[in-house]
């Protein structure tokens, strides 16, 4: 059965080196829409996010600082939690690697590795980008304009040796080719395309522990080494299920979804980790693309940084969260600016949705006392509306959130609303009310049936104006749901005497602030 079905989903760990950016909120919004409508759906979800807060790049920032990493590691982790509350996001659990149950945990895999005889002591000699906390090839690195070495992802690299425990990832290199090329495993396709060629290559082992500095996981019998960041970060998708103990059935997990800059880690790194400590791969990774500030990538050198919460502070949390799954191909770069927000914002959200349910509402307000109109026989008209809505509700949109095409499912959305709007323009319940009152009850009837399904569908993506709006219309919380909503609720809720209040507006009109104008 549905409701018995476990649904896993993680984002990527944040590492708080610095405020979070929008890219994210971004990430983090588009983790919980698809949390959300797999709760809808009546699965029963584990939703897990938070900061991966080892390495030489957290250390040396609280160097700078004159603090202890464990000092930064508070404060920064507290931004990325702060903005997770603030956007509505839905996590279950927000995770920090510096806490003792992940150090538990790595340690725990890391000792399955080696008693896999997949990990052995030798000496690194190597490219390693502090920012990235990442290895790379010679053959890998691009050079500055001054002529320095950077990595794949135009970070300063630096030469590195010293003593390293390593991994035999060369071993899981046909294991790693066979994953990749399973379908649903990584997308999008491109994504895939580009780690099939870096294994097809071939694959070196991998340096997994460092002694330059010891903020990280102890490596269990090496305690002068700690672990590579990346082997402690990816860990943490087992350590909130409760690894090495029982994890019950959320693994393996059903989408990591991640930014396209770490897949290598995540499709190559994770899973030979996972197989050689006896565990199965994530079922499906997904990388999505950056977000950018007006076209251009933000970095403070440009000073084009953006505050997410801040965003959403100016214009409102569902309406940032839907402009954000409307505007973005998901998996592709996109692009935001304060115009475009609001153009989508009072377009889409207030125009054709708020200004329906106002419409339809406020009448029933006003020309009924509130009360719920009754039906009196459907007509062609109504039955057309009532398959376009059922159709989006129940086909078009899960099935664009299933396969996290979530563009096309909020544009499915929107087209039913387009299809209530020229319902309502066509049927002219205004008029209906001089010419056949009876014939209006049931226009309104069918108006109410749909803006509470058109709800409860978009409540992944805009959860707090949705809410409000069942509110309003008095559905109850255990029908507001996929299969509750389509339910036989609108006649026991219109004979109980139900009476409406005078509706607000759910989406007051945003204006551009005066500096982007």
């Amino acid at each position: 059965m549905a409701e018995q079905t476990p649904f896993y989903i993680t984002t990527a760990i944040s590492y708080p080196n610095g405020k979070p950016h929008i890219g994210h909120a971004y990430e983090a919004i588009a983790a919980d829409v698809i949390a959300r409508f797999q709760r809808l759906s009546g699965r029963r979800v584990r939703f897990q996010t938070g900061t991966d807060e080892h390495g030489l790049k957290m250390a040396r920032k609280a160097e700078e600082q004159g603090r202890t990493p464990s000092e930064l590691a508070d404060e920064m982790s507290g931004y990325f939690r702060d903005m997770c509350d603030a956007l509505n996001v839905s996590y279950d659990r927000f995770i920090r690697t510096s806490e003792p149950d992940h150090h538990r945990a790595s340690q725990a895999i890391w000792q399955a590795m080696e008693a896999n005889g997949d990990l052995y002591l030798d000496r690194y000699e190597g490219w390693y980008s502090v920012r990235d906390e990442a290895y790379y090839d010679e053959s890998e690195l691009v050079e500055g304009e001054g002529g320095e070495k950077l990595s794949p992802q135009d970070t300063p690299v630096e030469w590195t040796i010293e003593e390293s425990w390593f991994f035999r990832l060369s071993k899981y290199q046909d294991y790693l080719l066979e994953l990749l090329k399973t379908p649903g495993f990584l997308e999008p396709a491109s994504r895939r395309n580009e780690m099939i060629a870096f294994v097809e290559q071939g694959l070196r082992d991998l340096s997994v522990s460092r002694t330059s500095f010891d903020w990280g996981v102890k490596v269990p019998g090496s305690e002068n080494h700690v672990m590579y960041v990346w082997v402690d970060a990816l860990t943490n998708y087992i350590t909130g299920l409760g690894y090495p103990d029982d994890m019950g059935d959320f693994w393996p997990a059903d989408l990591h979804l991640i930014g396209k800059d770490i897949v290598r880690f995540h499709t190559i790194y994770w899973p030979a980790f996972l197989k050689s400590a006896g565990l199965p791969a994530p079922k499906h990774v997904f990388g999505h693309g950056f977000l950018l500030n007006r076209g251009q990538k933000e970095s403070k050198s440009l000073g084009n940084v953006t505050d997410p919460v801040e965003l959403a502070e100016r214009f409102g949390v569902d309406a940032l969260r839907y402009f954000l799954m409307r505007e973005v191909a998901f998996g592709q770069d996109g692009s935001y600016s304060p115009e475009a927000i609001v153009q989508r914002a009072n377009g889409e959200l207030g125009n054709a949705f708020g200004n329906l349910a106002q419409r339809t509402l406020g009448f029933i307000a006003k020309n009924l006392d509130g009360y719920l109109p009754a039906i009196r026989g459907h007509d062609a008209a109504d039955t057309a509306l009532f398959e376009t809505v059922d159709r989006a509700i129940t086909t078009e949109i899960p099935q664009a959130f299933e396969s996290l095409a979530l563009q096309h499912a909020v544009e499915a959305w929107l087209q039913a609303v387009f299809a209530c709007n020229a319902y309502i323009d066509g049927q002219a319940p205004w008029t209906l009310r001089k010419t056949d009152p009876e014939r209006m009850e049931t226009v309104l009837a069918t108006l109410y049936i749909v803006i509470a399904q058109l709800a409860v569908a978009i409540s992944p993506v805009i959860p707090a104006s949705s809410a409000k709006l069942l509110d309003m219309l008095g559905v109850p919380e255990e029908l507001r749901n996929l299969e509750g909503i389509r339910s036989h609720w609108y006649s026991p809720l219109a004979e109980s005497d139900y009476q409406l209040a005078a509706p607000t507006p759910l989406f007051p009109r945003l204006e551009l602030p005066a500096e982007a104008e």
